[in-house]
């Protein structure tokens, strides 16, 4: 079994099982976005409505069930661990708040995949994204190879590397977040989405039981509390760190594209001229129009009813100004 492990007061302390594929809606509930499908687990408290994080942070770690953290957290077993994705949170928020500065970043290091939204264009503009960058970085003067220890991990190994290089990128992150700490006092919130597969690497290269895995896990489990820490000092304290930690995905994710020349849908796409798909927003629409609907012929009938009954020698002011002119004719 995976685990996801995160520390605010909103969630309880419970060991509830937690299915893989609603992570995503649990990170959006937590920062208040509503989700379309009810969420019927216990571990999600109410919080305070008025004082959402202003950040949320998710690591995913591949290669380990299970990783323990320095400091005692709140951890939930996930029950099917699937692929997921948190674009339905970064949309949300971009469409929330796109008049705002939101800080949006997704970033799979090993994959060279990243995404950005909002100010993270230009708080991350130095971030190294590529494999490449990633090398170089480790061999500059302030890289964590001068602070870090290695203990049985090599940096002459290509392995070794691409994990020393997501722990880089942990550190700088931080470290250029620093650069902008306005960005974390304003009102829009924050989205933090890193994928690490360096360790579930060293595992196929050396075994889960050799000595580097052990030694790597240890070293990252220290780097995401160091991480978690500065991450929250620098949101003030208001801020949710998750970290998933999951051995193996049970299916691959895929990410569903469209091409600019995709045509409109046809009719062979739907066949028995089938309904949409019900929106859940059809209740909240339905009750604007039926109200507003209401209220404009009450307020039609209001005035013509005032205006049927009114007298014009008294309740006009034009027909006293227009008897008065002719009287004095």
């Amino acid at each position: 079994p995976s685990s996801l492990s995160y520390s605010i007061l909103i969630f309880q302390d419970g060991g509830w099982p937690l299915p893989g594929e609603r992570i995503p809606d649990i990170a959006a509930l937590s920062m208040g976005f509503s989700v379309e499908e009810d969420l019927p687990w216990p571990g999600l408290g109410v919080g305070d409505l008025f004082n959402r994080p202003r950040a949320t942070v998710l690591v995913t770690v591949k290669g380990v069930d299970k990783l323990t953290l320095p400091e005692k957290g709140v951890s939930y077993p996930i029950e099917n661990a699937v692929p997921f994705s948190l674009d339905s949170v970064a949309n949300a928020i971009h469409s929330v708040f796109s008049e705002e500065t939101p800080v949006i970043l997704q970033l799979a290091p090993s994959e060279e995949r990243v995404y950005m939204v909002g100010k993270a264009n230009s708080v991350f503009e130095d971030l190294s994204v590529t494999l490449r960058q990633l090398r170089n970085r480790l061999f500059q003067d302030n890289s964590i190879l001068s602070s870090l220890p290695l203990n049985s991990l090599s940096r002459n190994n290509e392995v070794d590397l691409l994990f020393l290089s997501e722990l880089q990128v942990l550190q700088d992150i931080t470290s250029l977040l620093s650069r902008h700490k306005h960005l974390a006092k304003d009102r829009s919130p924050d989205l933090y989405s890193l994928e690490l597969a360096g360790l579930e690497e060293i595992g196929k290269r050396y075994g889960e039981d050799s000595q580097q895995f052990k030694d790597a896990s240890q070293i990252l489990a220290d780097s995401l509390q160091k991480f978690a820490d500065e991450m929250y000092n620098l949101y003030s304290g208001n801020a949710v760190v998750e970290v998933v930690a999951v051995k193996a995905f049970n299916s691959a994710l895929s990410r569903k594209t469209r091409s600019i020349l995709q045509s409109t849908q046809s009719e062979s796409d739907n066949p028995y001229n089938l309904a949409y798909e019900y929106n859940y927003d059809y209740a909240v629409i339905f009750n604007i129009i039926l109200w507003m609907m209401i209220a404009l012929a009450l307020a039609v009938i209001v005035v013509s009813y005032n205006l049927w009954n009114m007298d014009p020698g008294y309740d006009s002011i034009i027909y006293r100004m227009t008897n008065q002119k002719i009287r004095m004719d």
